[in-house]
């Protein structure tokens, strides 16, 4: 049985900063779609790109604040230079570290944050930028805790696939959110039970929830669950090979077990659950033995 661990919550956001900080092909395309690859009409457009060009190459070698300078240099001279502008975002975000407390981190996040939304200011269907703020959000909503900030990260998922609705991406975040909220108040109501059951059985995790609990885990959290079972479904059926959906799924379907009334419901859904984990080690062993094939 496929068990949930917190290193999830740590284990995807990183991947996704990594996908944004790849640098190229999102990018080259948003540079095609707002005329950047006309040549410099001006001088000042000109040394705007160069400052851009030394700045990716001194980034390219982890040189993140010395990238920044040149980034911050290239926006002042050419404020419709959209790469100088993401670029410059993904360097703020690259000197970020997700979990970290201190206040001069957060800073980083937060100067990341507001020059994506710069760039949504003028080119408000951006959707590195669009993408990258949704992915710094979730990242910074984990320590402390912010249910607020999770949302607000979905929305931009929201806002990509109004965009792009056959992306399956944005709709596997959407589920990851979803689940991040529902197991987290799933395992503080099991939590406060315990520390009040003066006498009564504990509730294991993998317990039903007595019909109290059971009854508000269903009217707080059932649509947040169901939204996410549907955003993951169709992140599936965009991309059938999608494995970390598949996995996202399975962990929603032990949430929504959590909600229904009757045992068959639960063991239905449970099976469900299980059953998705097959069809994971199917793919992943296929992969395996096939490593050039989806």
């Amino acid at each position: 049985m496929f068990v949930p661990v917190v290193r999830v919550f740590v284990f995807h956001p990183l991947r996704f900063l990594s996908a944004i900080s790849l640098l190229a092909l999102p990018w080259l395309t948003a540079t095609r779609c707002f005329g950047q690859e006309n040549p410099p009409q001006t001088e000042d457009q000109r040394q705007a790109r160069e400052a851009l060009n030394k700045g990716v190459q001194v980034y390219k070698n982890g040189q993140y604040e010395e990238a920044i300078e040149d980034f911050r240099r290239a926006k002042q001279l050419d404020p419709q230079l959209v790469n100088a502008r993401l670029y410059l975002a993904t360097a703020y975000a690259s000197l970020y570290i997700p979990g970290a407390p201190s206040g001069e981190n957060r800073q980083k996040g937060e100067a990341s944050i507001a020059e994506f939304r710069d760039v949504l200011s003028t080119w408000a269907e951006n959707l590195s930028a669009i993408d990258g703020i949704g992915s710094l959000l979730f990242q910074m909503a984990g320590q402390p805790y912010n249910i607020g900030m999770f949302e607000e990260s979905k929305s931009y998922h929201l806002k990509h696939i109004q965009i792009r609705p056959n992306d399956p991406e944005p709709y596997y975040w959407v589920g990851v959110i979803d689940w991040t909220l529902s197991f987290r108040a799933n395992a503080e109501l099991r939590a406060s039970y315990n520390q009040k059951a003066s006498g009564r059985k504990q509730v294991r995790d993998t317990d039903p929830l007595p019909t109290e609990l059971r009854q508000q885990y269903a009217r707080e959290f059932g649509p947040t669950i169901d939204e996410g079972i549907d955003s993951l479904k169709h992140a599936i059926k965009l991309n059938s090979a999608y494995d970390d959906a598949m996995a996202y799924l399975n962990l929603l379907y032990r949430r929504k077990a959590d909600t229904v009334n009757y045992q068959n419901e639960r063991d239905e859904l449970l099976k469900m659950a299980d059953d998705l984990i097959d069809r994971i080690k199917e793919i992943k062993q296929r992969r395996a033995e096939s490593p050039n094939q989806p």
